[in-house]
């Protein structure tokens, strides 16, 4: 009978990580609620806003959505690098040629650089990711409805991991419990059926998770991914400034590095908006930004 020792934790970790999972989706959804709600008293109250699916993304909020705060970074960096504001070199290593940002996110980027005007990519990613700016466009695709609230995705995703978790460590219990303990003629099928029950407890749970939770995952809420998912090359999105067809200053009309004339220059900052470093065609630049490829995963 040692092995009930070993099934009571198997069934306290399924039972109490099944149980926040539960929780954390219904606060997940109770948000969403209020979020819908709100967008639609301001929709009332002013009839002639545009409703959050009808609305126009800028490419900013497109990267956002698409990969998060680092997305809107690299979407950042690559518009910098393309009209000689900043060089990304392939060795990893940023470097201001124009100290002058054209909006916050800009700046935030020359400011994480610092003073010395050269920085690793990788931490100058980092640090921007964290900045007002990119904060500013999350809370406004909150308010709009179209982001997931960082909490509640992070409250979600933690749950779903502790399921997991949970699962494994049922797992291993049982293994222990018939392989490493004495038991009496015939006896290993009971016990084997008693650490399945909680298995199939956690394996169930993330299915349904699968289904219901996974739109609270991502950074894009369920209305933000299918306005994202109708963003395409030249329709729509705001170009950050400084990448509207004009040329830089002193550059005699010459295209910005990294490939394509400026007349395309909005078709490819949306590739790399929803897209990321996936969407270069330049392979320095992916050398430069392919650093922190790992970071961006899940992003």
């Amino acid at each position: 009978m040692l092995w009930v020792f070993l099934l009571l934790p198997a069934w306290a970790a399924a039972g109490i990580s099944c149980g926040r999972l539960c929780l954390a989706a219904a606060e997940a959804a109770g948000t969403a609620e209020a979020a819908a709600a709100t967008e639609a008293g301001h929709d009332d109250a002013a009839p002639g806003r545009e409703r959050g699916h009808a609305r126009e993304l800028s490419l900013y909020e497109a990267a956002f959505l698409a990969g998060g705060p680092y997305r809107v970074v690299t979407l950042t960096l690559v518009s910098m690098h393309r009209t000689r504001r900043l060089l990304l070199a392939h060795t990893g290593w940023a470097t201001v040629v124009d100290p002058e940002g054209a909006d916050e996110l800009e700046r935030s980027v020359i400011g994480a650089i610092g003073p010395e005007g050269q920085s690793r990519i990788a931490a100058v990613r980092h640090t921007t990711a964290a900045a007002d700016a990119v904060r500013a466009v999350s809370d406004r695709l909150v308010t709009a409805g179209l982001a997931v609230p960082e909490a509640v995705r992070a409250s979600v995703t933690g749950a779903v991991r502790a399921v997991r978790r949970a699962a494994a460590f049922t797992v291993a219990l049982a293994a222990v419990a018939l392989l490493m303990l004495p038991h009496e003629p015939g006896a290993k099928g009971t016990v084997a059926a008693w650490f399945v029950l909680p298995l199939v407890l956690t394996l169930g749970c993330l299915v349904i998770a699968r289904v219901e939770v996974s739109p609270y995952t991502r950074w894009a809420s369920p209305d933000g991914l299918r306005l994202l998912r109708s963003l395409s090359p030249g329709h729509g999105g705001e170009v950050p400034p400084g990448d509207r067809g004009e040329v830089p200053p002193g550059h005699g009309g010459e295209v910005p590095p990294g490939g394509g004339p400026l007349r395309g220059e909005r078709a490819f900052l949306t590739e790399v908006a929803v897209h990321g470093t996936g969407a270069l065609d330049d392979p320095a630049l992916r050398a430069a930004l392919g650093d922190n490829r790992t970071a961006q995963k899940g992003h």
